[in-house]
């Protein structure tokens, strides 16, 4: 599993372009709200919650109908199924460098879109976190959903609609994390909801993952 962790990140590193296009996608969304909404910087930073985890759960989506679909075409994910690893623990990782290529970007750039949207300076912490999660959470269903769509028509357009209605939850506790925190409140039970839906996520989501690649 650690070698396959290594591949999957010399990978991302030969070619970075996916982890750019997420990042700039997510820069650019958060851009394009003053525009559509006004100046105003109380419209904003109300917005700001919302519209961070919407940019950049829809982010985060963008790599992952080419999770599996590459090794699928050239026949490496028929070499990894026959490698001895379980398909669900193939699946983790593949989850995991799903987060870390994209979702740890992600957070690295969420200071940059919470100033474009005027969010104040003290909930910055808590949407680093809230995003941390969230982008895990995502990373795990996306796998799950890679791997059901895998060699489907049309399994880039099927993806998204079979991911993003189950990652809504995240968006609501993050959205919910994020505003406690720039009114001064606690947000500590909102992360910890959206820990649960990681905790529930990431021993079920892999397991269906790795069944679909065995059938498949």
């Amino acid at each position: 599993m650690i070698a396959l962790l290594r591949r999957e990140l010399r990978l991302a590193l030969r070619h970075p372009a996916d982890t750019l296009s997420a990042v700039m996608f997510f820069v650019l969304v958060t851009a394009l709200f003053p525009f559509g909404t006004g100046p105003s910087p109380e419209l904003l930073s109300q917005l700001a919650p919302g519209a961070m985890l919407a940019a950049a759960l829809l982010a985060a989506l963008l790599p992952l109908d080419r999770l599996f679909g590459a090794e699928a075409e050239d026949g490496s994910l028929d070499q990894l199924l026959l490698s001895g690893l379980h398909p669900a623990a193939i699946a983790a990782v593949k989850a995991l460098a799903h987060w870390i290529t994209t979702g740890v970007p992600l957070m690295a750039a969420t200071p940059v879109a919470a100033a474009l949207l005027n969010l104040p300076v003290e909930a910055w912490g808590v949407a680093v976190a809230a995003l941390a999660l969230g982008s895990a959470f995502l990373s795990l269903l996306g796998t799950a959903g890679a791997a059901l769509t895998l060699g489907a028509r049309r399994g880039g357009v099927l993806l998204p609609l079979l991911v993003l209605p189950l990652g809504i939850p995240a968006i609501i506790f993050g959205a919910a994390a994020i505003s406690a925190a720039a009114e001064g409140m606690a947000a500590q039970p909102y992360l910890l909801l959206e820990a649960a839906l990681l905790a529930l996520a990431a021993p079920l989501a892999p397991l269906a993952a790795g069944a679909a690649l065995r059938e498949g």
